[in-house]
């Protein structure tokens, strides 16, 4: 019987001991940098998928770098002599979609390794500029951009990206006068399972939610900073269909860190601001750290890479970077950033 008493402490110690490594958070405190691409050229959306970082850029040029092997492949998108800026990237099981801003508007298809190329949407019109672009599955997709009339430029994919119907407006919500959205790091869209939430800025700074795959819409109000052509909201993350995140501020006054970042707890209903009036100022991309029980955060912008331990409520700096825009988790400690003539792997300490 005091063998068997001893066995049962035993166990109960090395699964009491288990449970406190498994709840305790591992937290950052400083970062390792390697360059994967040195270049002249501005990346502002980037994809992990299969092994490989895709990138789309300015200059017509889109291409991929092979994380294991360092391979690394461009090329160049000609059509008719027209200058490309591809800012919105996207994937489903068997290809990468890419779109570019302004007019012409068009979004191709490329086979995996980037050989195979298909123009699968054409617009033309002076306003027309797409923003961003996500996949909700392999067969539906979502392509979003500036208002031409008085709704949002909604594309939707029901057949995997081989054709995009652009939504009528009479079926989506009313865009106030100078509100858009931002092509800042493809982070205006957010999709959780058939939940997906889009954000826009300029004069008004609001929260698009469909709970059904873009069939129907509701619109909720925040408390970012809005009312002039470059504030509001230029990114947002969702950990899940709760806890959420958005990120902005004013583009033209970088260093201003008031109502430039909030937290939701409802599923984007209400929005609360955090760290308001300290921390960083403009925002270009933030991100939930993946497996870190919602509550650790790092975002990109004007100045540097912050990171957050507390669900935004401190952050430390981690680089002083400022040119790095868009940054996407390989896994839970370690990313991809992507910016002003460079890619670079980000490894968290």
């Amino acid at each position: 019987m005091k063998n068997f008493n001893i066995s049962i402490i035993l166990s109960l110690l090395i699964v009491s001991l288990t449970f406190a490594q498994s709840s305790k958070s591992t937290f950052f405190k400083s970062v390792h940098v390697d360059t994967l691409l040195k270049d002249k050229i501005s990346i502002r959306a980037i994809l992990i998928s299969d092994g490989k970082v895709y990138y789309a850029g300015d200059q017509n040029r889109i291409g991929y770098i092979d994380l294991i092997n360092k391979d690394k492949f461009e090329r160049k998108i000609n059509k008719d002599s027209i200058k490309m800026e591809f800012r919105s990237i996207a994937n489903n099981t068997t290809s990468i979609f890419v779109a570019t801003i302004g007019n012409p508007a068009f979004i191709y298809q490329f086979s995996k390794d980037l050989n195979l190329k298909k123009l699968v949407y054409e617009e033309h019109n002076d306003k027309v500029f797409y923003d961003c672009l996500q996949f909700w599955n392999d067969q539906e997709g979502i392509a979003i951009g500036d208002p031409i009339s008085d709704c949002f430029s909604i594309l939707i994919t029901r057949n995997s990206g081989s054709t995009w119907t652009k939504v009528d407006c009479k079926n989506l919500p009313k865009m106030e006068d100078g509100e858009v959205a931002f092509s800042a790091s493809n982070t205006n869209i957010i999709i959780k399972g058939s939940k997906t939430w889009i954000v826009s800025g300029g004069k008004k700074a609001r929260v698009f939610y469909s709970p059904d795959k873009g069939i129907s819409w509701q619109v909720f109000n925040t408390p970012i900073i809005q009312g002039e052509t470059m504030t509001g909201i230029f990114t947002a993350d969702f950990y899940n269909d709760k806890i959420g995140i958005i990120a902005g501020g004013n583009y033209e006054k970088p260093n201003q860190n008031f109502k430039n970042k909030a937290l939701t707890v409802d599923g984007g209903k209400t929005w609360k601001l955090i760290a308001d009036n300290a921390e960083f100022g403009y925002a270009s991309c933030i991100q939930f750290v993946p497996n870190s029980n919602e509550k650790q955060l790092v975002c990109v912008g004007a100045n540097g890479l912050y990171y957050s331990k507390n669900r935004g409520k401190t952050w430390q700096q981690l680089l002083t970077d400022s040119t790095l825009y868009t940054i996407r988790f390989i896994n839970s400690t370690t990313a991809i950033a992507a910016g002003k003539n460079k890619i670079i792997k980000i490894s968290f300490d």
